[in-house]
């Protein structure tokens, strides 16, 4: 019998992706016969609540007269609410070389006798008082009921407060480091006076002989489970005792791991967030490896990372916001962010990650009433709703990796695809495939019907918000080309309706081996 003669296909073959994508983006492996529920490309996504590849949110225009009061300038490059001690909620945010107060209108609260020349601020609350701090300035206080002054000018201070770049109010006290020449030592104040800089319990640190691995620059502080965490450019050093900072201990020390963003440190309450030079790091994980920087929590975007955050010139900005369950770093220059899931860890501690590419955030803040406020180039901005400015459209677009159905070494022949999508209705949908790792892909266009059903998310605490049956779409189209491996995926156009990707699945038929 001949052995030349072709197989026969095996007949049709489907292949479902429940939740695709769910696992989030994967830059780092070789994308040959990576798993399923990872995708190649996951862009202005989130994973959601359900663990599902979902649109994320849009933005409303907060305030009202940035164009008038921002001018030239990024925008609105720090954010943060002051909470008093009688309830009283000031939101501070600073771009144009000013200081605003107020959320609708933006309101010049720049002390007369203040030289602003940037506006990389950091915020912190001590005894009824908030206080801002930027290397090279004057820092700055304002009293619940008050203005803002500078801290020279209040009519309690003593000493000399140090014109630090990080700013840290814990053990109760403000802790100020990286100032223009004391780039390696950390000043406290008196104990609740943040305007107290000599006498009572203020005092002073110098680090460089605690460096483990030579000469390092202060970069952030930290206060974790009851210690004082100090992240140099280059090491951590962590301190026992810091309720009494004059007899404070080293407690532990981690070498060639630092910190390169001072606001990309975060807490969640339980872990610390921060970017380093090997990637995005948790604090705990670190002080397990110590000298293996593997950067876990990006594992899978680890390079990619990376290589924005060396080419970063302009802002890096963290942020963790319990309410939508992510981690975010954003780079301004990049114009790109990376949202890390923090509610889903994957087996090896790794997050999950989607980018974002049409938001440039330029600061966050999470306000007393669990709202996502976004510094941009227009103002201070809600995250909110489905629309950028509650007017425009923005693309989400999710891709997997080459498949091989099991049968690496055979010939597919594809014959159609099926989606199943929660929300979106009137959404069209662009399906994309290509083969044998062609960026060249073929589409095909799917309307989803339009639905008078309120879509999940419409009512915030009501049934629609959680009925997603209401709002599910199963739709199909035909398809084809063969080849080895095939890259599959959808864009769509985010306007005003939310929209998560339940289920796709590709049908295909299995031919003879190639």
């Amino acid at each position: 019998m001949p052995e030349n003669l072709p197989q026969l296909p095996t007949g049709l073959q489907t292949i479902t992706l429940a939740a695709p994508g769910f696992w989030g983006l994967n830059t780092q492996d070789s994308p040959l016969e990576l798993d399923s529920r990872f995708a190649s490309e996951a862009t202005n996504c989130v994973i959601d609540r359900k663990g599902r590849i979902a649109a994320r949110k849009g933005t409303e225009l907060v305030s009202t007269n940035g164009a008038s009061v921002l001018g030239s300038s990024d925008g609105i490059t720090f954010v943060e609410e002051f909470i008093a001690e009688d309830g009283t909620k000031t939101l501070f945010s600073a771009g144009n070389n000013l200081v605003f107060t107020g959320t609708t209108t933006l309101v010049d609260a720049t002390p007369v006798a203040a030289t602003v020349t940037a506006d990389n601020w950091q915020g912190a609350t001590l005894s009824n008082k908030y206080y801002l701090f930027q290397s090279g300035h004057e820092p700055l206080v304002y009293t619940a009921g008050g203005s803002l002054t500078r801290v020279q000018d209040d009519g309690a201070y003593t000493g000399t407060v140090p014109q630090g770049n990080t700013v840290l109010a814990a053990f109760g006290r403000l802790f100020v480091a990286n100032d223009t020449a004391e780039k390696s030592t950390i000043t406290w104040s008196d104990l609740l006076n943040g305007v107290a800089w000599s006498g009572g319990s203020s005092g002073s640190i110098d680090l460089r002989k605690h460096w483990p691995s030579g000469y390092d620059e202060i970069e952030g502080l930290a206060a974790h489970n009851n210690f004082l965490v100090i992240f140099g450019k280059k090491n951590i050093l962590i301190f026992a005792g810091a309720d009494s900072p004059a007899t404070m201990q080293l407690q532990d020390t981690i070498a060639n791991i630092g910190c390169v963003a001072r606001d990309t440190i975060q807490s969640d309450g339980k872990d610390i967030y921060y970017l380093s030079t090997s990637g995005l790091r948790t604090l705990g994980r670190t002080i397990q490896e110590k000298s293996s920087p593997i950067g876990d929590a990006s594992k899978n975007v680890n390079d990619e990372l990376k290589s924005v955050a060396r080419t970063e010139t302009g802002l890096i900005r963290g942020h963790y916001n319990p309410n939508e369950g992510f981690y975010i770093v954003s780079f301004q220059d990049n114009f790109i962010s990376y949202v890390f899931d923090t509610r889903y860890p994957l087996e090896d501690g790794s997050l999950r990650a989607t980018t974002w590419d049409t938001l440039k955030p330029l600061s966050f803040t999470r306000t007393d009433a669990n709202q996502l406020y976004i510094g941009t180039s227009g103002g201070v901005e809600l995250y909110s709703g489905y629309l950028d400015r509650a007017a425009t459209t923005y693309d989400m677009t999710w891709t997997t990796h080459p498949l091989s159905f099991g049968v690496p070494g055979n010939l597919k022949f594809m014959k159609g695809a099926n989606v199943v999508i929660d929300g979106g209705s009137g959404y069209k949908l662009i399906m994309r495939w290509a083969w044998d790792y062609s960026s060249q892909f073929t589409t095909a266009n799917i309307t989803l019907p339009e639905n008078n059903i309120a879509e999940y998310g419409e009512g915030e605490y009501g049934i629609a918000e959680y009925s997603i049956s209401a709002a599910l779409f199963s739709e199909a189209t035909p398809a084809n080309g063969s080849g080895i491996v095939l890259t599959s995926g959808l864009v769509t156009t985010i306007n005003d309706k939310p929209f998560s990707i339940q289920q796709y699945a590709v049908k295909a038929t299995i031919g003879r081996v190639a």
